[in-house]
């Protein structure tokens, strides 16, 4: 029996983006319809009165909470007054919109960085503000620590049943490929395929090659996420104590190394080069595996199988690149 009934009201707050797409996707995969939908240029979710009038006009009963402002390192690193600010006003005027219109439940999204640089592996939920953060993306890192605080918050003053996710790294349909400001597998992705367009001999990747990454296929985090929003009342409410932070994480439950990844998406793309990597370039967070089991615990796990995940994301790649007009 669903939590939610297949009539309500609700809202996907960043439906354009990856997250928020394969949400979209896996909400009328399970038969909802009445999904309520805007874009950044019909709602800017960093004005506060254009969000609070949104929300009392359309009143939706479910909110998923996936609208941020996200990049990788480089452009975590060079634009970080953009990612407080804007991430802390989307949140804020939207969690706080939710409560004064009595929206049953939410899901915020956030992100594995926000755990300390220096964890026990695997990251638990209980490790968050125990530690320093990774210092060039610590601006994303804080708004998003600052969002679980406000759910957790507003639950415990306002008697609300806010819920926040923690996702370890995402790649799947919908992905940004932009050559700079791109997460690892779109970066790598677009590298091998321009490396094997050219016929290059080699292909360099940032960094050691040695670091440790989860990565989870964007259509199971939907699914998990969707799956804890369905949740009966009874188990739903066992994850909105006082004592600690609503908070889950989303992954597989193991890693690879960025260069067992760099070798996998060669294989897809069908680059037959070499590998360089360069150490010269940073490296970020050694390793960053999350803790699996509170999520287990209530019954769900990935289904997508690694390999099958990155092809699906290059034949998205593909068709993004065949349908972007010419530069002249």
């Amino acid at each position: 029996m669903n939590a939610i009934p297949r009539e309500a009201r609700i809202y996907i707050a960043g439906h354009r983006g990856m997250v928020g797409g394969a949400i979209v996707r896996e909400l009328q995969r399970q038969g909802y319809h009445n999904l309520i939908t805007r874009t950044h240029e019909e709602l800017d979710l960093t004005r506060q009165a254009d969000v609070e009038a949104f929300f009392a006009a359309e009143r939706p009963q479910y909110v998923f909470l996936a609208a941020a402002k996200v990049g990788g390192i480089h452009a975590n690193n060079v634009y970080r007054a953009d990612f407080i600010s804007q991430n802390l006003m989307i949140q804020t005027n939207v969690i706080n919109a939710a409560w004064q219109n009595d929206v049953e439940r939410l899901l915020f999204l956030g992100s594995s960085c926000i755990y300390p640089k220096e964890c026990p592996q695997p990251i638990k939920e209980s490790y968050l503000l125990t530690g320093p953060l990774e210092s060039t993306n610590q601006p994303y890192a804080l708004a998003k620590i600052a969002g679980i605080e406000m759910c957790w918050s507003f639950n415990r003053q306002h008697g609300t049943r806010y819920l926040a996710v923690m996702p370890t790294n995402l790649y799947g349909p919908g992905d940004n490929y932009h050559p700079e400001n791109s997460h690892v597998i779109p970066a790598l992705i677009r590298k091998a395929h321009e490396a094997k367009l050219r016929g290059d001999a080699s292909m360099t990747v940032w960094g050691s090659g040695r670091p440790m990454r989860e990565f989870l296929y964007s259509e199971d985090m939907a699914a998990a996420c969707v799956y804890l929003m369905n949740l009966p009342e009874a188990e739903y409410r066992t994850l909105l104590t006082d004592e600690t932070p609503p908070l889950v994480n989303i992954g597989v439950g193991h890693d690879m190394t960025i260069a067992e990844l760099a070798q996998a998406i060669a294989r897809v793309v069908g680059f037959e080069g070499e590998l360089v990597f360069d150490a010269s370039k940073p490296d970020g967070t050694m390793r960053k595996l999350l803790d699996v089991g509170k999520l287990a615990a209530y019954g769900w796990k990935a289904t997508m199988p690694f390999e099958t995940g990155i092809a699906i994301s290059y034949e998205d790649f593909l068709k993004r690149e065949s349908s972007r007009p010419a530069s002249h």
